[in-house]
């Protein structure tokens, strides 16, 4: 079963960018299809891969940071394709 995921990190922290750069490049490296955009980083793949990926990084990212907080949108389908029709 493939899934689709929308994700919003935010550190909450002056050093905000730094995190939110490694967290990045960490999923660009996982061998999932990642697109990004000024306000979120989608991934899309099989839902076990995706899912043992983003609990190993948010896992680090969490801990090399004070606070922050994950926004996680989850769709049953990859919406990687995605065109709009109009």
């Amino acid at each position: 079963m493939d899934i689709s995921v929308e994700l919003t990190f935010s550190p909450l922290q002056d050093d905000f960018e730094e995190h939110i750069i490694n967290f990045i490049k960490k999923l660009r490296n996982s061998g999932l299809v990642v697109l990004e955009n000024p306000l979120s980083t989608q991934v899309f793949g099989p839902y076990d891969t995706v899912m043992d990926v983003l609990k190993t990084e948010v896992k680090i990212a969490f801990e090399l940071m004070d606070k922050g907080l994950m926004y996680m949108k989850l769709v049953k389908s990859d919406r990687s394709a995605y065109e709009p029709h109009f």
